[in-house]
């Protein structure tokens, strides 16, 4: 996962002077093109909340499509660029009319208390149920991009060390991985994060997935560093809670 971030880093460094050349020269087709570059990463993301929102029943299938939101980009980086000083400026301009876009179309969730208040008495077999059910109601609709054949559309960018982050966690995570692979526990994150309501798990999602820090996330959800800092550590202790129980502590 560390290894695709600091490549989107990269590559979104070159695109960037390449953007603010070709905007002088006034060159839109070539602009579109290098923009086009930078785009499979924020597809994922946009595909990610559309997902979440068809697994959650507040949005029905083939109502959207990623490209309805990340089609609108070309113009609004084309139209701003002159005032994005730095590659990174331009990476937080992505996320944030990218999210901008989202917010206005999908209705926010509420969160599932009853899911999270029940975690303590799931059975096995209920968990397997919730997870094939998910699997079936919404994972993975828009994570094919044919246009953008690149490796930052996989799908499996959950860690258990984003999760487990202290040394007393990192012995459980450690028990973890000794019988869970990657799937498994894609799946599993997924499926409680879908359980929380959109901005905990956005902020989730943008730190774990996509590699922005606390201070990049804050501006481009327009939240204090404080709230985006309580929502992580509250998305990172739902999801430990459930590992736990579901893989750690399960008798049933």
């Amino acid at each position: 996962m560390e290894t695709v971030i600091n490549d989107v880093r990269i590559i979104m460094k070159e695109t960037y002077s390449k953007l603010v050349s070709f905007k002088r020269k006034g060159n839109r087709e070539s602009f579109n093109s290098e923009l086009l570059k930078v785009l499979p990463q924020i597809y994922r993301y946009v595909s990610k909340r559309l997902n979440s929102a068809v697994a959650n029943g507040k949005l029905n299938k083939g109502m959207f499509n990623p490209n309805d939101f990340t089609d609108q980009l070309f113009i609004e980086v084309y139209d701003n660029i002159d005032d994005i000083k730095t590659e990174n400026e331009l990476h937080i301009f992505l996320f944030k009319k990218v999210d901008e876009l989202l917010e206005d179309s999908l209705v926010e969730e509420e969160f599932d208390h009853v899911f999270f208040d029940n975690i303590d008495t799931y059975s096995k077999p209920e968990w397997d149920a919730m997870e094939e059910n998910y699997t079936q109601d919404g994972d993975g609709d828009f994570l094919l991009l044919e246009e953008l054949d690149d490796k930052s559309v996989d799908k499996s960018n959950y860690s258990l060390n984003q999760v487990f982050i202290t040394e007393e966690e990192k012995q459980l995570a450690d028990k973890l991985d000794e019988s869970l692979n990657k799937e498994r526990i894609y799946r599993h994150i997924q499926l409680v994060l879908d359980k929380m309501n959109m901005p905990m798990r956005t902020v989730f999602e943008l730190y774990a997935n996509e590699g922005l820090t606390t201070e990049e996330i804050a501006e481009i959800r327009k939240a204090t560093l404080s709230q985006v800092e309580d929502l992580l550590s509250s998305a990172r202790k739902l999801l430990k809670d459930s590992f736990e129980k579901r893989f750690l502590f399960q008798s049933n």
